[in-house]
């Protein structure tokens, strides 16, 4: 099949805006808890009246600091309420919040600001307000940008009061002008090649988007206990969808900074879906493998996973699972699968996973633990989703069929194009960029996949990534690298191959992970180093290579790898914020370890001494 459409079923008020789902909200069920914070070990609770109030004191103090209509305001913070709170105040405002990392370089803080002509930023920190006046001292000075306030010397208060001059009436005609065609968000890809673009993102395309999403996955977001824990950086695509998404389900959701504090915070927030990217499942899999201490309560752990996956492949059999098999699951769920779920709060239903290939193992392991895995696919580019998988028909190893008001097409050369409700309006500033990311109206994702008969998309790979051996073989790397990845020492992995004679592997170690897995098999601790040459690690690498190996032909497979010293990581530079590698800074640094590895495993291969 070569293209796919579901159509919409929402119809939506072209006048409205995403913070009319606020006051709606406020308005109609003013106790309905929306955002609970964190206070100590406390869950505070914040009511849509109580929201509205602070969102509405705080959008009149951008007002009285001179933000104008269309005046872009900076957010540069970890996820926290506070992030939420400024979002809607801008939005109600009618400003157009635009997201920093709060990993970013003075150098890459200038550019966005610089881009988009940022009016005044809130910083977390005085350090994240340090790289923001450090950004201000570069080149042009950033001419726009009059103002920065930090969030934890009390900005929001500080606006409060400032807006306590500007009337609801005017407020309110702000308010009132912001329609779905308005500009809403400036979202800057995380650049993994070449400089951050800006996608213009409008109400309409998260309001759309997030209507239609609560319609079809009704059973998810819509029970009356529903309730998630953000801790995906608020200044990713995935993360702003959600905050919308909850927003307009109006849904209790809560904040926490990052993926550990997450795993701590999973216990009494008590979530009944969780929205992560693949990278954190992975961790979480791992951590709970490495916390097992080895010996009986390892093999004890590996076996219930292996149950589990079994158990979640024969779901997807018309038979379904043997008794036996039931038998061995009710088990494995006594010993491991259930204080997973415990771990998770004990009333998770749903794992929804987005941003890269989750993997199918992965998939299958966390339905045999008991949770529904829907895995979806989108880009910064289509406000997040533009397919997920749908509870009632999941289809593990897919990301599902197009979320209402969205078509998907495969080209000729198998490239993903889309098209409808989630597709943002171009990149700011760039019109040779914007007329490049279209083809008569499709834009083309940069991504491979295929549709199957019920419109269920399958990605297959990234086409600039796509490696031609020197034999003429294309392969992608992304399969066998989420393969190697499940090894709980694995932490990052890059496919190399491109006019080579055979695929090689960058593998780097976790560093988290490695003294753990080092005891649990009753070896002595060892730095990153030692391990990376150390024949007993190598074995076991070796294993996570065979194991990836086993799922492509042999002009596919990884004939030798390489271990680097260091890992890749947000801090140098070679991870997105997003979790993503940098592949073509990864090989442009490392292009002479690339071919003194390549040399090496060829004079091994000759004396037959193994991998490189």
């Amino acid at each position: 099949m070569e293209e796919f459409t579901t159509p919409r079923r929402v119809e939506v008020d072209p006048s409205r805006s995403i913070t009319d789902y606020l006051v709606d909200h406020a308005r109609e069920r003013p106790n309905q808890v929306l955002y609970e914070e964190k206070v100590g070990e406390t869950w505070v609770r914040h009511d849509a009246a109580w929201t509205l109030a602070r969102v509405e004191e705080l959008a009149k103090g951008l007002v009285a600091s001179g933000v104008a209509p269309g005046d872009r305001v900076g957010i540069m913070c970890r996820t926290r309420l506070e992030w939420t709170l400024l979002d809607l105040a801008a939005w109600h405002a009618g400003a157009v919040p635009v997201p920093i990392y709060e990993s970013s370089s003075p150098s890459q803080a200038h550019w966005i600001l610089s881009d988009s002509d940022t009016a005044i930023v809130f910083a977390e920190t005085a350090d994240n307000a340090a790289v923001v006046e450090q950004a201000r001292s570069e080149d042009d000075g950033l001419p726009h940008l009059r103002e920065v306030l930090t969030i934890d010397d009390g900005a929001l208060d500080t606006l409060a009061e400032r807006g306590r001059d500007v009337s609801d009436a005017e407020l309110a005609a702000r308010h009132d002008g912001v329609g779905l065609d308005d500009l809403a968000t400036i979202i800057y890809t995380s650049g993994t090649t070449g400089r951050p673009k800006g996608a213009e993102l409008t109400h309409g395309n998260f309001v759309l988007l997030s209507v239609e999403a609560v319609d079809a996955l009704a059973v998810v977001v819509q029970p009356a206990n529903a309730r998630t824990l953000l801790f995906i950086p608020l200044a990713h695509v995935f993360a702003r969808f959600v905050e919308v998404l909850v927003l307009v389900a109006g849904k209790p959701m809560g904040h926490t900074p990052d993926t550990k504090q997450a795993v701590a915070d999973f216990a009494t927030f008590r979530p009944t879906f969780i929205l992560s990217v693949p990278r954190v499942w992975e961790r979480v899999y791992n951590g709970v493998e490495a916390r097992t201490g080895g010996g009986l309560k390892t093999k004890i752990f590996r076996w219930a996973a292996k149950v589990a996956i079994s158990y979640s492949r024969a779901l997807d059999n018309p038979a379904g699972p043997s008794a036996a098999l039931k038998a061995q699951h009710r088990v494995a769920d006594k010993l491991v699968l259930s204080k997973i779920r415990h771990a998770l709060g004990g009333q998770a239903q749903y794992a929804v996973s987005g941003g890269a290939a989750l993997g199918e193992r992965l998939g299958h392991f966390y339905r045999g633990v008991g949770l529904i895995v829907l895995e979806g696919y989108g880009l910064t580019e289509t406000t997040a989703p533009t397919n997920v998988n749908r509870p009632e028909k999941v289809k593990i190893g897919t990301v599902g069929p197009p979320l209402p008001g969205t078509s998907v097409r495969i080209a000729e050369d198998g490239e993903i194009l889309t098209k409808g409700i989630p597709v943002f309006r171009g990149y700011h500033n760039n019109p040779e960029a914007t007329a490049e990311a279209f083809d008569d109206g499709w834009f083309r994702t940069g991504d491979l996949g295929s549709i199957d008969e019920d419109g269920y998309l399958r990605i297959t790979g990234r086409k600039k990534e796509i490696i031609v051996t020197a034999g003429g073989k294309n392969v992608a790397p992304a399969p066998l690298e989420d393969s190697m990845r499940a090894h709980p020492l694995i932490s990052q992995c890059v496919v190399v191959g491109d006019q080579k004679p055979f695929i090689g592997a960058l593998i780097t170690l976790d560093a988290e992970m490695l003294p753990g897995w080092l005891s649990n098999h009753g070896k002595e601790a060892m730095t990153v180093e030692q391990a990376a040459r150390d024949e007993f690690v190598r074995e076991h690498l070796q294993m996570a290579v065979d194991r990836a190996n086993a799922k492509v032909s042999r002009a596919e497979s990884v004939r030798a790898f390489h271990v680097l010293d260091e890992d890749f990581t947000v801090e140098n530079g070679y991870l997105t914020p997003s979790l993503k590698v940098k592949r073509n800074l990864v090989l442009a640094d490392y292009a002479q370890t690339v071919e003194e590895f390549y040399a090496g495993a060829a004079a091994s291969r000759a004396t037959g001494a193994g991998a490189a």
